[in-house]
């Protein structure tokens, strides 16, 4: 048997990665292949896999042709664009740098159209979707570094620093509208989740470049006078930090317990009702902004609110820390949308002025500190958070302390007096509520602590809001989504937009000659 070749007038777009692919396969036969580990095998497929992946995609943008438009190209300007000139771009993609060539149509003092970046959707700057997407995942996991370092070894795009951290701001800036057109939920799907609707929120603040800082902050920030020149320090971290506010919306099922099982619970001794599986958060939604102000992220967490319970057939229940503020801004919220919902102050808040009075009483790591504080919780858990708030006053006068020595204990009880309205945990549990906001401390915790807190972080606005949100769709769960919505949106905003009536259908590719092949001849 004998082989006879042919080949065609030109090379096929797709020879070079065939010719690649065959020098790969013909390595990976070789001596020298045979004596490596597979350690060593993996990493030369993966080094000169690459190639030809990129030599796959290069051909498959020259099979598409240049792009050339089958009727008069007009923008949104109202001006035809006559003047065809063959203009090629680079595009870095995972695989590496790719060259596309295309048709740009232009007239006088007009910008140029370019109908093919339409049909593929081409980003305005040099890296692709999926380069800006790997980042902004990489970018929310850990440092700017630390994401340049990942992508440069899981893909073949070069990213430098400075890009990286404006391709996660690009990547983060359809956020608040994709939540914005979500739909309202049916009927039917707020029947499928828990019957109590939960909103919560909180603020942490961030460190924050000075220019960054909201302007009071910057004013005081400005003023501060340093003792030494390398470092900060003690009492100089004042005035560092701007507050990004935190919000949680998700629904549950009812969970009934009694006073009785939350003091086991705070002991760590089993109940009953620990062989009944607790309910899951359902659906659940965390976001923060450090831009945004607190009345304006509190106004999304009931717009997501509204949107998942449009016929307000649930249960909504606030919880709250007793942050004054947030606590006036929330009222107003449930003012202006009609809705009432249960406010209910942390527990362990509470629990935190309680155990400041006993130690105030008994002194810190004394037993009797802790049943003061095991009974007192256990009457305020019945509601009584009144009686408990005078007798502690009672017992503090009778013991004839100093101002200065009861300082805890009237503090605990003005506490306890000032909110006693969102106190009633009788009701509260009952009614199978929550009464702790663990889900949006833990939001504080993974949005910001756990990214923004890195030793030596000095954060701009632009960058830390970018990074606030990437974390927030991956710890929704909304990631993927977003990311489709936000490629869709990008089409609309960097090509459609840009013609009077859509890009101009191109023509279709020239035929391609066959491409060179084997014949096998007896």
């Amino acid at each position: 048997m004998k082989i006879q070749a042919q080949s065609a007038v030109r090379e096929h777009p797709f020879a070079p990665a065939r010719a690649r692919f065959e020098a790969l396969a013909e390595r990976l036969e070789s001596k020298e292949a045979l004596g490596m580990t597979h350690a060593e095998v993996e990493r030369l497929i993966d080094h000169d896999g690459r190639a030809v992946l990129r030599d796959l995609l290069q051909a498959h943008i020259e099979v598409r042709g240049l792009g050339e438009a089958a009727s008069p190209v007009v923008g949104s300007d109202g001006v035809r664009r006559p003047h065809a000139r063959l203009r090629d771009r680079n595009l870095e993609t995972i695989f590496g740098t790719v060259k596309v060539q295309r048709m740009g149509y232009t007239a006088p003092e007009a910008k140029t159209l370019f109908p093919r970046d339409s049909e593929l959707n081409l980003p305005r700057g040099l890296y692709s979707h999926e380069v800006e997407r790997r980042m902004a995942t990489e970018a929310a996991r850990g440092s700017f570094d630390s994401a340049v370092e990942a992508v440069a070894s899981t893909t073949g795009a070069e990213v430098a620093k400075r890009q990286a951290e404006q391709l996660a701001a690009k990547a983060a800036e359809d956020f608040d509208s994709f939540y914005e057109t979500r739909g309202a939920q049916t009927v039917a799907q707020v029947r499928k989740t828990g019957d109590l609707l939960i909103t919560t929120t909180d603020a942490k603040g961030i460190v924050m470049r000075t220019e960054s800082l909201r302007e009071t902050t910057r004013k005081k920030a400005k003023q501060r006078e340093h003792k030494l020149q390398g470092r900060l320090s003690k009492g100089e971290k004042k005035n560092c930090k701007r507050m990004a506010q935190v919000a949680a919306v998700y629904t549950i099922a009812p969970f009934i317990r009694t006073p009785e099982d939350i003091i086991r619970e705070l002991r760590s001794i089993p109940a009953a009702n620990d062989q009944i599986a607790r309910p899951r958060p359902e659906q659940k939604r965390v976001w923060a902004s450090v831009a945004k102000t607190p009345g304006e992220v509190i106004e999304q967490m009931f717009q997501e609110a509204i949107r998942r319970d449009p016929e307000r057939t649930k249960t909504w229940v606030s919880l709250i820390d007793g942050n004054e503020a947030q606590l006036e801004m929330l009222l107003a919220a449930a003012k202006r949308h009609q809705v009432f919902p249960e406010i209910v102050l942390d527990f362990i808040h509470v629990a935190g002025y309680v155990w400041g009075a006993a130690f105030a009483l008994y002194g810190e790591g004394q037993p009797a500190a802790e049943r003061w504080v095991r009974d007192h919780l256990a009457e305020i858990l019945r509601g009584k958070s009144s009686e408990v708030a005078a007798g502690m006053r009672r017992a503090a006068t009778k013991r004839g302390m100093a101002t200065k020595e009861r300082e805890a204990i009237d503090d605990c009880a003005d506490y306890l007096l000032k909110y006693r309205q969102y106190l009633r945990y009788d009701r509260y549990l009952a009614l199978g509520l929550p009464i702790s906001t663990g889900v949006v401390e833990g939001a504080c915790r993974h949005l910001i602590c756990d990214r923004m807190d890195i030793t030596g972080a000095r954060w701009g606005l632009e960058s830390a809001e970018a990074i606030l949100k990437l974390r927030a769709l991956r710890s929704s769960g909304d990631f993927d989504e977003y990311w489709r919505y936000h490629e869709q949106v990008r089409h609309v905003r960097y090509h459609l937009e840009r013609y009077k009536a859509g890009p101009p259908r191109t023509l279709p590719p020239p035929k391609l000659l066959p491409r060179r092949h084997l014949n096998l001849v007896n």
